[in-house]
């Protein structure tokens, strides 16, 4: 890619000193020195912030999978009738669910905004 050499650099610091002279050149290589330092603090500052961003997504899906419940197995049809509660006769007396109600359509238009 772009490669700079000694004989390169050598070369812009003489073009720089006849250019700008003795005076102003130690002041602008300390604001060329400063500039860089900046640059390289805020791209370390935000390496140090993805990276936190990495680790706490990770660490949240961690948390969401240790807190996940497990799966509970459907009982057998067997076992809701000897759960069922027993009658005054004393026989189980089998109760079914009722059926769940079909939903309403949303009348007011998109489900989330309701426009």
């Amino acid at each position: 890619m772009f490669e700079v050499g000694f004989s390169e650099i050598l070369l812009i610091v003489v073009i720089a000193l006849i250019v700008l002279g003795p005076h102003k050149l130690p002041k602008l290589a300390a604001d060329i020195g400063r500039w860089v330092g900046r640059a390289r603090a805020m791209a370390r500052q935000l390496s140090n912030q993805l990276n936190e961003e990495i680790n706490l997504e990770k660490m949240a899906q961690a948390s969401d999978i240790k807190n996940a419940k497990p799966a509970t197995p459907a009982a057998p049809p067997m076992a809701a009738a000897i759960a069922a509660p027993i009658s005054a006769e004393g026989k189980p007396s089998i109760v079914s669910a009722p059926a769940p109600e079909p939903a309403a359509p949303n009348a007011s238009g998109h489900e989330r905004t309701g426009t």
